[in-house]
């Protein structure tokens, strides 16, 4: 559903409609946190994403990444963002083993995914960032916090309108 998709673009590309498949300005700031000390956090569009979950193996090496910057180029030239966001919540890990969003409905909301809340569009986008680790069907209080985060970015892009004003 729309709560959903725009719960995904307000948890992990809020710049989704206004980049070219790179966030150059997440990219250099990850980069100058781990120079600093801090572990190194993901900066992947979620154009990246979907080229690393559709063509890409598992691992971090320099190799996966380029061929995943390559792709990601393609698939932003070839697709519309639409297209590019529809693929990546059909092919997202929201538990381990449980992908793409009528899954996610399925096994962890109990709900169709056009009778999705805010709520349920954040709680499933809080998990993404590690899907094994985190849980929609039995949220921590980590996730549910992380979900009320998102349901604030979500309403600051406007909420689900923001998926026709940004495509």
């Amino acid at each position: 559903g729309a709560e959903l998709a725009v719960a995904v673009i307000a948890s992990e590309d809020q710049k989704f409609f206004q980049h070219n498949g790179f966030d150059w300005a997440s990219i250099r700031s990850a980069i100058e946190e781990s120079r600093g000390g801090s572990r190194l956090r993901g900066a992947s569009t979620i154009s990246q994403q979907v080229a690393k979950n559709l063509y890409l193996w598992p691992n971090q090496s320099w190799i996966r990444k380029g061929v995943e910057a390559y792709l990601t180029v393609w698939i932003e030239l070839l697709w519309p963002k639409r297209r590019i966001l529809e693929v990546y919540l059909n092919v997202a890990e929201f538990a381990d083993g449980v992908f793409g969003t009528g899954a996610a409905a399925d096994h962890l909301i109990g709900r169709a995914p056009g009778e999705f809340t805010s709520y349920d569009g954040a709680l499933l986008a809080a998990v993404l960032p590690d899907p094994k680790r985190l849980s929609a069907a039995t949220p921590s209080d980590y996730v549910r916090r992380r979900a009320s985060e998102i349901m604030g970015v979500v309403e600051d892009l406007g909420g689900v309108g923001y998926l026709a004003d940004g495509s």
